[in-house]
């Protein structure tokens, strides 16, 4: 069995930033050391750990015991409860309140010998994560930890973080889900970056992450969280890279972000499913470019990811238009697609011209089932203070064919967008319900 390191960082190398202190290579192996000690005999885990240094000790310690980390979309206890019927024997790790099931509080006085660092066989599994649920029930989908080593060197390769010698890598996406493990723990620590600990929401927390931060740094965030960034008033540091993922990203917010952080924006796609595939910079570039070492192909059934960055072969959601095998232009997801009179639209195009009416500050289409009959009908739910939903349908009028305009509209004052961003269809027609 070939092994990896779990992190390439040398005992002065800054594994994390912690309320302005940088944490060395000797005192986080050390602490995962010590803390492998303490886990519980279980083959499997669940890390709820808010602070995100303790994750990534925790996360490290389950991969040293064989542990494999579960990676639930939410942490609501019913998700929990589910999840521990489905894998006996799971335990969580919190530095918080337990959950219900078995549980381990993270240590507050955590220390133990000088150790050294891990290296872990490329075939032992590492994760299993779960699909958002976006569309439906969320899908287990298991990961050697030689498929996320190859992930995250095969983006460092790509986005040029390999050649940084250094840096700081601040993330405004969960660590407990695919893109904040892949894009954040896992890119920082195969190319040796410091991870800022905390998880940085509001502007004025990502303002004060940035200036703080050793340079060069790099912003991992999600398109809803850099609308609220880029229309905050102050402006931003300036960041050295920045990334996006989890949802589409119109191009005038991704020219607003380079603006406001004087940085390139890249954005990532990929799936649960696949991991990241593939990358562009939409401010130059409409083409996606697969990550090294990922190639695509098509059949009847539709379109696949394969290669070392990936656990095998992957389907992807999305209509793919290949330029080669590795390139491609990106249409609507299958499940996005409605047609309604003969005429085809992507909920995801449909919200992008909601989005783009001046005043709508948060919006979405969804497709929802008409309760006297068994057919589907397209609804919004739109977030415009100060906006009268006549004025909205009069300027949907003028960006999509009237054969899409949504029946109803509903104003509301929030959407339930999770951690990532993201809005699982389940509590959109919720919401819709209770309207």
């Amino acid at each position: 069995m070939s092994r990896l390191p779990v992190a390439v960082y040398g005992a002065d190398g800054i594994v994390a930033v912690r309320a302005g202190q940088g944490v060395p290579g000797a005192t986080f192996w050390a602490e995962v050391a010590a803390l492998a000690a303490r886990l519980p005999a279980a083959p499997y885990a669940v890390n709820l750990c808010a602070d995100r240094y303790r994750f990534m000790v925790g996360f490290a310690a389950a991969l040293a015991r064989k542990q494999v980390t579960l990676m639930p979309a939410t942490s609501l206890p019913a998700v929990l409860a589910d999840l521990a019927a489905s894998y006996p024997g799971l335990y969580a790790l919190t530095d918080g309140a337990p959950p219900p099931l078995p549980s381990l509080v993270y240590p507050d006085d955590l220390s133990g010998p000088d150790a050294g660092p891990l290296a872990v066989p490329a075939e032992q599994l590492a994760v299993i994560q779960f699909t958002s649920g976006s569309t439906g029930k969320p899908k287990a989908v298991p990961k050697s930890w030689g498929t996320l080593v190859s992930t995250a060197r095969a983006a460092g390769a790509r986005l040029g973080v390999d050649a940084w010698g250094g840096g700081t890598l601040i993330g405004t996406v969960p660590h407990q889900h695919s893109y904040g493990l892949e894009s954040v723990i896992l890119l920082a620590w195969q190319h040796g970056l410091a991870v800022e600990a905390a998880t940085p929401l509001y502007p004025e927390d990502v303002r004060a992450a940035l200036a703080r931060a050793a340079r060069p740094r790099l912003l991992v965030t999600t398109p809803v969280h850099l609308r609220a960034l880029t229309a905050a008033p102050g402006g931003m540091p300036a960041a050295d890279l920045l990334l996006c993922a989890t949802a589409p990203l119109p191009a005038a917010l991704a020219a607003a972000a380079e603006g406001c952080f004087a940085a390139p924006l890249v954005e990532i796609y990929g799936c649960t499913e696949a991991g990241q595939v593939a990358t562009r910079r939409p401010t130059q570039e409409s083409l996606w470019h697969c990550l090294p070492g990922i190639a695509l192909h098509q059949d009847e059934q539709g379109s696949w990811a394969s290669g070392a960055p990936v656990e095998g072969v992957a389907p992807l959601q999305d209509e793919i238009l290949l330029h080669g095998s590795a390139h491609f232009a990106l249409g609507a997801r299958a499940a996005d697609l409605v047609n309604v009179a003969g005429k085809r639209a992507s909920l995801a195009q449909l919200t992008q011209a909601l989005l783009g009416i001046a005043g709508v500050k948060d919006g979405v289409f969804v497709l929802a089932e008409a309760p006297e009959a068994p057919v589907s009908r397209l609804a919004a739910l739109v977030v415009a203070p100060g906006l009268h939903r006549d004025d909205i349908l009069r300027a949907l009028r003028t960006r999509i064919d009237a054969a899409f305009l949504p029946r109803p509209l509903v104003m509301v004052a929030s959407l339930p967008h999770n951690p990532l961003g993201k809005l699982p269809r389940a509590d959109l027609l919720a919401l819709l319900a209770r309207q």
